[in-house]
């Protein structure tokens, strides 16, 4: 990285610290610093959001992660961030806290089979640098493999490390999933899944909303969305609702455009009137 160069909201370019797995974004959700743990590495992942700021997205799943390495970068980074000149370097000084290690990257982190070693090895890690319990270990996911019983078993463990997970939802239909995350998937089916992760783990919804060719999502499509996290309500912690920050590298990138934050804390308003926590990040 350079050394005049701070981090911004608007580049979580996962290639600024030069390794392979861990890398440092300033968070506009998290509130300050979070690291980034990336198992895609070869930009795979079984959804394509219309919005995915990852370039050369490609369908499919991780390669073999090197727990050696990942070890290594991440133990390295941490004390440059905790002893280290990296915040005074890096970031600017109101977000100069470390808030969490996120699992997100460029692709479902999931998805990589060796996701519960991974686990393992960053609660090892943060035990070490007596991090547990004072910073949040949060997995960021779009939910898809919540069916499968050893996600479920590391969604329990990662909730006795103070851990959450922030749980994709973009829609509210069948018709509306297939637009903006290019999956065949049923809104019920994946309701399902959150039921099964809020379960295990402390669990909020993410949503982001934009305009497409300029439209903002219809009535009807804030109508259904509404009505299908109704129905987890009482098992989830809130929602987090967010505009567009970065550019998106998909086909459908000419077409996306923000939306203004006050249409999105007017749809927050109305799921606040749902009864649910909102976080707004427009």
């Amino acid at each position: 990285m350079s050394k005049d160069k701070f981090l911004t909201v608007v580049d979580h370019n996962r290639d600024v610290s030069g390794l392979k797995y861990v890398y440092p974004v300033v968070s506009r959700r998290a509130g300050g610093v979070s690291i980034g743990i990336n198992l895609n590495t070869n930009n795979a992942c079984n959804w394509r959001c219309v919005y995915c700021s990852v370039p050369n997205l490609t369908r499919g799943t991780p390669p073999p992660i090197e727990l050696s390495i990942l070890e290594q970068e991440l133990r390295t980074f941490l004390h440059d961030i905790l002893h280290g000149d990296f915040m005074l370097r890096h970031v600017a000084e109101a977000d100069r806290q470390l808030m969490d290690i996120a699992f997100s990257g460029n692709g479902e982190p999931t998805s990589a089979k060796e996701f519960p070693e991974v686990l393992l090895l960053v609660e090892k890690i943060l035990r070490d640098f007596d991090l547990i319990g004072k910073i949040k270990i949060r997995l960021i996911t779009n939910g898809s493999l919540m069916d499968k019983p050893s996600i479920i078993t590391s969604m329990q463990h990662l909730a006795q490390c103070n851990g959450e997970v922030w749980f994709k939802l973009d829609a509210g239909t069948k018709e509306g999933i297939a637009r903006i995350n290019d999956v065949n998937l049923s809104p019920h089916s994946h309701l399902e899944r959150l039921k099964k992760c809020a379960a295990a783990c402390p669990t909020y919804i993410q949503t982001c909303m934009f305009a497409l060719d300029g439209l903002p999502p219809t009535a009807q499509d804030i109508a259904d969305y509404l009505t299908l996290i109704s129905q987890v309500k009482e098992v989830i912690a809130g929602v987090h609702l967010y505009g567009l920050a970065r550019p998106s590298y998909q086909a459908e990138a000419p077409r996306l455009s923000r939306l203004s934050a006050d249409w999105l804390k007017n749809v927050a308003n109305r799921i606040r009137e749902l009864g649910l926590n909102v976080f707004v990040n427009p």
